[in-house]
């Protein structure tokens, strides 16, 4: 597919189109709109509380609305834009510290489609000191969403928690699961159903699953004290950062976390500790660079991917994988990490996103690392360079073209699927929507490789490990 071509059509969006946020993921997903999607420009509109980038707008004629969404007055702002003339619209959430539930039910109450990238809260949730920590939880945001899936099933489509991770990591695990089945001679149909795809990891013997991501890009100047340095929305990673660290908990773990604890109620796929997921620290692997720290940071994924590939009942599953993210992200941010930690978790006053031209090189290398199988752990999943990116399409990074081309994939999938209700990114047609996305991804590879979280351990101090399973995630996480 020629990414280039203007005329690529994902489909057409026949009513109003509003894109809530312009960020850094906004302004990266407004070429991809333009380029793929047929729609009235007369009726696409952009909402932010900040004109960060506007001009970027008004040189294409498209309108603004400098507002802030809040509990108060979301309903009667959208009202108006999403039925603004004839046909089915498209609401584009891309913002932070806006009700992701609240806006996806009011745009599916006036017939339109709504796409987001995360289970999103109003302001504040992140912060409340009177929600406990499984409260405040992407478990719980994630209970929200199933219970209004349960309530209020069909009707048109709205895809919830479809970026770059969740979303499209969801596809590269169907992916990197057919390709350790077909090496291992598993004579399978295609799964159709979350049940077959839950049988067929459990009978290729993955234990679990890293969304294991190393981000190399490298500032063309070194971060300064007290400014906090990201290639993506510094105030969307210090929430989930903050928020208590996450993983789907498998079948195979024997031995709880000391500082773990498990949900009373839900879909019982998970579980959190009791300290924050951006300093917490965990062994894994990328192809690149090799072993890693990652940080546990609590995402959406880790419970979703979890829960579709659990075999039996939810509360007593005879197969259930661990997952969750093993995030490295670029060293500036590491640094501002470490920076903000270091003051009892206050944020730096000063935030600033890496653009593209201020990145002298490096690559976004996310992808999942399925393990415990009989080949030992397979990493699937996108490389792609800031070079590429420049190539590709502007207005962003490596980080940020991972996310926007899945929104792209996801609007494109569900424009051919309007009738699907409330969906997550592990029930879509993975095919179909890395064949949109991958144009996009660079390099989209896979690797084996004979690292488990035991490499070279013990070296010069005792540790209590776990030697008879490599793969407990008390060897993969870091407590000394």
């Amino acid at each position: 597919m020629n990414v280039n071509n203007p005329s690529k059509s994902y489909g057409e969006i026949t009513g109003p189109v509003v894109m809530i946020g312009f960020g850094s993921i906004g302004r990266g997903f407004l070429p991809l709109l333009e380029r793929h999607f047929k729609y009235d420009k007369d009726r696409l509109v952009v909402l932010d509380p900040v004109e960060n980038q506007k001009h970027l707008l008004d040189e294409r004629g498209i309108k603004f609305l400098k507002v802030g969404l809040t509990e108060a007055n979301y309903e009667e702002v959208l009202t108006p834009l999403l039925k603004n003339g004839p046909g089915q619209g498209f609401c584009v959430n891309l913002s932070v510290d806006v009700c992701s539930l609240d806006v996806m039910k009011l745009s599916r109450k006036l017939g339109a489609f709504y796409i987001d990238t995360v289970v999103e809260p109003w302001t504040g949730f992140y912060f409340d000191t009177s929600k406990s920590n499984s409260a405040r939880s992407n478990y719980a945001l994630r209970e929200t969403l199933l219970a209004e899936k349960k309530n209020n099933s069909g009707g048109i489509t709205a895809v919830s928690c479809c970026g770059a991770n969740p979303g499209m990591v969801s596809w590269f695990v169907k992916q990197a699961l057919v390709d350790i089945a077909v090496d291992k001679n598993i004579p399978f149909d295609l799964p159709q159903t979350r049940e077959q795809w839950a049988s067929l990891m459990k009978d290729t013997g993955v234990k679990g699953i890293h969304i294991a991501e190393r981000d190399t890009q490298r500032a063309k100047h070194p971060k300064p004290a007290n400014r906090f340095v990201n290639t993506w929305s510094i105030e969307g990673f210090v929430s989930e950062g903050l928020q208590p660290a996450e993983l789907g908990w498998g079948t195979h773990e024997k031995h709880l976390p000391p500082t773990g604890k498990r949900h009373e109620t839900g879909c019982q796929a998970a579980i959190y500790l009791t300290q924050p997921g951006a300093n917490t620290r965990i062994r894994s692997w990328c192809p690149t660079l090799g072993a890693q720290y990652g940080r546990l940071v609590t995402h959406n994924e880790s419970i979703s991917i979890a829960d579709y590939f659990t075999v039996g009942a939810k509360d007593r599953p005879d197969f259930r994988p661990t997952c969750h993210y093993a995030y490295h992200p670029c060293n500036d941010a590491i640094l501002s990490l470490e920076e903000m930690f270091g003051k009892a978790g206050e944020k730096q006053k000063e935030l600033h996103i890496l653009e593209e031209n201020e990145i002298l090189d490096g690559i976004d290398e996310l992808g999942v690392l399925l393990y415990g199988h009989h080949k030992n752990a397979y990493w699937y999943g996108s490389q792609l360079s800031i070079e590429e990116t420049r190539k590709l399409a502007p207005y962003q990074n490596a980080t940020a073209l991972q996310v926007t081309s899945a929104v792209a994939a996801g609007m494109a999938w569900a424009l051919e699927n309007p009738n699907q209700g409330i969906v997550e990114a592990d029930e879509m047609d993975f095919r179909r929507c890395l064949h949109f996305q991958k144009p996009y991804l660079g390099p989209v590879n896979g690797y084996y490789t004979d690292w488990t979280p035991l490499q070279g351990r013990p070296g010069m101090f005792a540790e209590n490990i776990d030697r008879e399973d490599p793969w407990q995630f008390h060897n993969v996480l870091v407590t000394t």
